[in-house]
């Protein structure tokens, strides 16, 4: 079977990762931890889930010139990551995220954006043809915004489905420009509440911000909601996809996980309540494993995990 072709435009970091036993308070040293560091970024997290998936994957970014920048091209390539598209910038040195990660799995993350930041509309349209030309767009929200709008319009006008994870979490409704031309909205609770002004604490009150989300003029909207697992609502359908009960090591990485797995879903032409599924078992199967990058699994891990779940899954 073909693999499916998707083109994701975002960020690409290098994580440096602290886990402590707990998570410190301002001021306060914990000291004990364990570290570790490898490449991370929003974007190019879901690349590589996308790839280890099976995908064809094209990335669109931006990196110094610097050894993270090399590093991190040199790993995509590794994961066979079409890398033509990855620019390097001689001003702004690569992207650091700083992560410490406390027994439960739970995070705090502080990001210097760097050459992220300088990836702009022109760079984007430089990779008309491969956007055009894909089966699912990715996009989030660590570069410019009006990056992703153009990312975005060069997709719609073509007629290619555009997935967009809002993350970070913006302070507000999006512009509905950028909506009209987003296929599938994706946040979790927070960001879903600060999208729409409805704070999301269970079921009924996710697939009120979901309705607002399609309102707005996407097609699909999924919310995730951690343990709790995703919402998703298409027209008038929708539904609740429990999560899965694993022990979590690190959830860093897990919204990135969902987010190339339902590129991969939707890429596959599932229904979007399979391919929100099938998101969701990649997704608790990354949170069993510390680091961002080196927690996606592969397709054939994802399919032993499978294996040991009920009949539903």
């Amino acid at each position: 079977m073909k693999s499916p072709r998707i083109v994701v435009v975002g960020s690409s970091n290098t994580d440096m990762v602290v886990k402590s036993e707990r998570l410190p308070a301002p001021g306060e040293t914990v000291t004990g931890g364990q570290f570790l560091m490898a490449a991370g970024g929003k974007g190019a997290n879901q690349a590589v889930a996308a790839a280890r998936l099976g995908a064809d994957v094209t990335f669109v970014a931006k990196v110094g010139s610097d050894v993270f920048g090399e590093q991190a091209i040199a790993g995509y390539r590794k994961e066979g990551i079409r890398t033509d598209f990855i620019l390097r910038d001689p001003q702004n040195a690569t992207g650091v995220a700083l992560i410490l990660v406390d027994q439960k799995g739970e995070n705090l993350i502080s990001v210097a954006s760097g050459a992220n930041h300088a990836l702009s509309p022109d760079d984007v349209r430089r990779a008309a043809e491969p956007i055009r030309a894909a089966d699912v767009v990715v996009l989030q929200l660590e570069i410019p915004l009006e990056t992703v709008a153009a990312a975005a319009a060069i997709a719609a006008e073509a007629g290619v489905p555009v997935i967009l994870d809002p993350a970070p979490a913006p302070d507000g409704p999006l512009d509905l420009a950028l909506l009209r031309n987003v296929t599938c909205v994706k946040p979790n609770e927070t960001e879903a509440e600060r999208l729409t002004g409805v704070a999301v604490r269970d079921e009924d009150s996710a697939r009120r911000a979901a309705a607002r989300l399609l309102a707005s003029g996407v097609r699909w909207a999924v919310i995730t909601l951690g343990a709790k697992g995703a919402l998703w609502m298409e027209g008038e359908r929708s539904g609740l996809v429990g999560g899965l009960r694993v022990e979590a090591v690190d959830s860093t990485a897990a919204g990135d996980a969902f987010s190339g797995a339902l590129a991969c879903g939707l890429a596959r032409k599932q229904p979007l309540d399979e391919a929100v599924r099938f998101a969701t078992v990649v997704a608790a199967l990354s949170v069993t494993r510390l680091g961002a990058q080196p927690s996606l699994p592969s397709s054939e891990e994802v399919e032993r995990f499978r294996a040991t779940l009920p009949g539903s899954w």
